[in-house]
């Protein structure tokens, strides 16, 4: 009863086009995103910052970069681990060789670079698509893999392969504490968030998704093969290598090739499959599954007082996990972000039936 459009008249074009159209949406997030930026700081320890939050923000932030990829525009990519290692090691040489490289701008140019990488391996998708797309992405992979490995001047001559990051400052705001950290990835989400959900609701995002539907009957009324799938691939490549630079300098802090391998990337598309394809927060909703959902399974032996091994409790951890992956995709194979919209749909119209 309390959740209704009832009585909300739009009187403008710009108030008609609003993301949130439902005045106790735009409440409920300005009550979401004040809780996550005055309240959490206030009572999370330090070891929840590094261990559950900074992870899921990053991961949030590569799977949205994925999911305009994979979800709005239908290309298929095996390659986002090798487009995060971009972000990271160009970040990295900015600040490495560069004296007193502002941190925005080292994050920024690992994006950019990271989008210059991803619009090269995008050129084959203007001639293939599906799995044979996924393939040449992969190749991607493949690639970083060795240029990190092998060429010397990639990790500024270091020896073991490892990199560390310098220190962390904005406009002499000296990050240092996990509490900082995460107000740094929780500020970069949410702008890139609310940037990636104005495009895929511009005239670019519908050319992603008509292209997504069909590319051939959108070839015919007019557009751009060349321009929407190479944007795509841009703008998703820049967002990944952000979240790959952040992952690199607020979470590891030191890294080496093996933190962007192929399982990254397989990791970030499973996110996407189950969080949902083409929806800003089915990306956010994967992201959470990924990453608290093993530390809760991991819990609940403790919680229930059974006495069992390490070993045996990550065994039951992956079967349990792989479990409800396949219990979710036959539930729901539109995602979790389906889920919560039918949620909200039944909300709207309670107590009514229809």
């Amino acid at each position: 009863m309390f959740y209704r459009e009832n009585g909300q008249f739009k009187t403008t074009y710009s108030a008609d086009q609003q993301i949130f159209g439902v005045t106790q949406d735009r409440w409920a997030i300005f009550v979401l995103l004040a809780f996550a930026f005055l309240v959490v700081p206030l009572l999370v320890s330090d070891y929840t910052f590094q261990a559950i939050l900074i992870p899921f923000l990053i991961m949030s932030l590569a799977a949205l970069g994925l999911n305009i990829l994979v979800g709005y525009c239908g290309q298929i990519s095996l390659g986002t681990g090798a487009f995060m290692a971009v972000g990271a090691y160009a970040a990295y040489n900015l600040q490495a060789r560069f004296d007193g490289m502002p941190l925005i701008v080292a994050l920024t140019g690992g994006g950019l670079m990271a989008m210059v990488f991803g619009v090269i391996f995008g050129l084959p998708s203007l001639r293939i698509r599906g799995l044979y797309l996924a393939v040449a992405t992969l190749a991607a992979q493949f690639f970083m893999d060795w240029l990190t490995s092998r060429a010397a001047w990639v990790t500024n001559n270091s020896s073991s392969g490892s990199v560390s990051a310098g220190p962390l400052s904005i406009a002499g705001w000296q990050i240092n504490t996990p509490m900082e950290k995460y107000l740094l990835c929780l500020g970069i989400l949410c702008i890139l968030g609310l940037a990636a959900k104005n495009l895929v609701r511009s005239a670019t995002g519908r050319e992603w998704m008509a292209m997504r539907d069909m590319d051939v009957a959108a070839s015919v009324i007019g557009i751009r093969p060349v321009y929407a799938k190479l944007s795509a691939f841009a703008v998703s490549s820049f967002i990944v290598g952000v979240a790959g630079a952040l992952w690199g300098f607020v979470h590891l802090g030191a890294w080496e090739p093996a933190a962007f391998s192929l399982d990254r990337s397989l990791q970030l598309l499973f996110m996407v499959i189950i969080g949902g394809l083409g929806s800003i927060v089915g990306s956010i909703f994967g992201a959470a599954f990924f990453v608290l959902l093993p530390l809760v399974l991991n819990q609940v032996p403790h919680w229930l007082g059974l006495p069992i091994s390490t070993a045996t409790a990550t065994y039951l951890e992956h079967m349990i996990f792989g479990a409800l992956i396949v219990f979710f995709l036959i539930v729901e194979p539109h995602g979790l972000a389906k889920l919560w919209s039918t949620a909200r749909q039944k909300l709207r119209v309670w107590p009514f039936p229809h």
